[in-house]
């Protein structure tokens, strides 16, 4: 097994072409402009991108998001696997948290070396939409008010259209971070992740604009079969126009037309559909305020593999679950 170059680990993802975002190695340059070290390895036919985040007195927390042909390796692979703790010992990790790229009912754990994680990094429930039929069909799977609410913004002459403002979409953002009262990137953040993808053709920021004025913009990113919707925003002007729900029907448009099967809403409450459907209309906290809108498009309610968490240090993982995992 070798660590290999940015080069060379996409050359790599070329024989994986629905490898999930997360591995690409452009998200691990991402990371790197901001306190993330990615590391890549490769050993014959299966390899990791592994991202480091620095811990006081030069420790680490290894996160290895979303790995190619997922749970192979760490079923059936026990030499890659040593390979694996060999650079996370060699980068002073206290543990190697896995995300795995697979559905909750689809993913067994046979190796007793791992502990199911207390804390997911990224929002482990979803909803997908299938975008392999034709549009018409999509609409139709749709909620009858979010289809009227797609014509409406049209009627209502809103226009979507390809966008390079990420000055301005930052702008947006930070105004429906403080209304909606999730976290933001940096603007150099959003820029950095434009720069990467863009030019290869798997992200697009596109804005909902009337007479020329933004209402509402989102970055949507593509690789293989699969687009997920990352970053969204929208103002607190004309939202009557219902600018939100047309931009995120020409983001599934994008998407379909590059040949995705699959478009991911990425994330909503953590919960049952039961519970989801009982209650969205009556909380607004954390990612309830959005599953009220990503409900309407359709799509399947789906929960992602639970982490997984490989321990190098056991008194200091025990020390971060204390006092800085309760806190994600």
């Amino acid at each position: 097994m070798s660590e290999v170059t940015l080069a060379e680990w996409n050359q790599f993802l070329t024989k994986f072409p629905d490898a999930h975002l997360l591995q690409m190695g452009e998200w691990g340059e991402l990371k790197k402009d901001f306190g993330w070290k990615p590391v890549r390895v490769i050993s014959g036919d299966v390899g990791v991108q592994i991202l480091f985040r620095r811990l006081p007195l030069g420790f680490t927390i290894g996160y290895m998001p979303k790995p190619v042909e997922s749970g192979k390796w760490i079923v059936d692979s026990e030499f890659f696997l040593q390979e694996i703790d060999s650079v996370c010992k060699k980068n002073r990790a206290v543990f190697l948290k896995i995300e795995p790229d697979t559905w909750a009912d689809q993913f067994i754990i046979h190796h007793s070396s791992f502990i199911i994680s207390k804390h997911n990094i990224q929002p482990p429930r979803t909803i997908t939409i299938d975008i392999q039929d034709s549009e018409e069909n999509i609409l139709s799977r749709m909620k009858p008010k979010c289809r009227y609410n797609i014509r409406l913004a049209e009627k209502k002459h809103v226009v979507v259209r390809a966008w390079d403002d990420v000055a301005a979409f930052y702008e947006m953002i930070t105004i429906t971070g403080g209304r909606d009262g999730f976290g933001v990137h940096s603007k150099e953040y959003y820029q950095r992740a434009y720069e990467l993808f863009h030019p290869k053709g798997t992200c697009e920021l596109l804005v909902a604009e009337f007479e020329g004025k933004p209402l509402a913009a989102l970055m949507v990113f593509a690789h293989g079969r699969r687009a997920w919707y990352v970053y969204g925003a929208s103002n607190n002007e004309e939202r009557n126009r219902m600018p939100t729900y047309l931009l995120q029907w020409e983001a599934i448009r994008w998407a379909k037309a590059r040949g995705c099967a699959e478009y991911d809403l990425w994330g909503v409450p953590d919960e049952n559909e039961e519970t989801l459907e009982a209650q969205f209309e009556s909380r607004h906290d954390g990612l309830w305020g959005v599953y009220r809108f990503k409900r309407g498009f359709g799509g399947q309610l789906k929960r992602a593999a639970q982490a997984l968490d490989r321990v190098y240090n056991p008194l200091l993982y025990w020390m971060y679950l204390k006092f800085i995992g309760n806190r994600e």
